[in-house]
């Protein structure tokens, strides 16, 4: 892992001492992302209210520049000039290189016609079945850490062979018995857990784009 990388997980624990636990973690959760997406795998990601909309932002930040710019190559750019010099020059100035993630909480079509249909329990669950592959991530964040519909989506994700995030409140929880690493923050009311979830995700999101986009 690069040192500007390990920095920038120093600066959340200088940040949020409250936190300063949870950077050995950080680190490992890098790791596994750079792992997976070194070997062309993908990030699914889900949650319920909050935790859903903090999966779109995770997302939003991982297919595009975040800090760091994120060119195409000059191979590509030549290939869209030769299909179309304007709208090839238009894309290869416009285009940025993305991490390849999902997040589950996002597809409403799908979600009300499965929850309708058959069961909104495994609604995620059927998506981690549909998308997931062994060499995936999947990233549950649950404020309790008992969201059964997240719970089943993260026993899909082992059974189909995906390493598994969680991020959750302090106290212990079913979600982190199908975890590979997780987070606990402390606090226990929804707002205050969801508050220290995001500078940790944040700094996951720096450090994975540190290491694929820092030239």
């Amino acid at each position: 892992m690069k040192d500007t990388t390990l920095k920038i997980v120093e600066g959340l624990g200088e940040r949020y001492p409250m936190l300063a636990d949870s950077k050995d973690k950080v680190i490992k959760i890098i790791e596994m992302l750079e792992a997976s997406f070194s070997e062309g795998g993908k990030l699914l990601l889900c949650g319920n209210g909050g935790s859903a909309a903090d999966c779109n932002h995770i997302v939003g930040v991982l297919m595009k520049s975040f800090k760091k710019k994120r060119p195409i190559d000059a191979a590509l750019k030549r290939k869209l000039k030769q299909i179309d010099e304007a709208a090839g020059a238009y894309l290869s100035n416009t285009l940025q290189l993305g991490l390849p993630a999902i997040s589950l909480a996002a597809h409403t079509g799908y979600m009300t016609a499965f929850s309708n249909d058959s069961s909104a329990m495994a609604v995620f669950a059927n998506q981690v079945l549909s998308y997931g592959n062994k060499g995936d991530v999947f990233w549950a964040l649950s404020t309790s850490g008992n969201s059964k519909n997240v719970i089943m989506a993260a026993m899909v994700a082992r059974a189909r062979g995906l390493k598994v995030i969680g991020m959750t409140g302090q106290d212990k929880c079913e979600l982190e018995e199908y975890c590979d690493i997780c987070i606990h923050v402390p606090a226990k009311e929804k707002y205050q857990v969801q508050e220290y979830h995001l500078p940790i995700y944040n700094a996951i999101c720096l450090g994975i784009e540190n290491e694929f986009f820092d030239k």
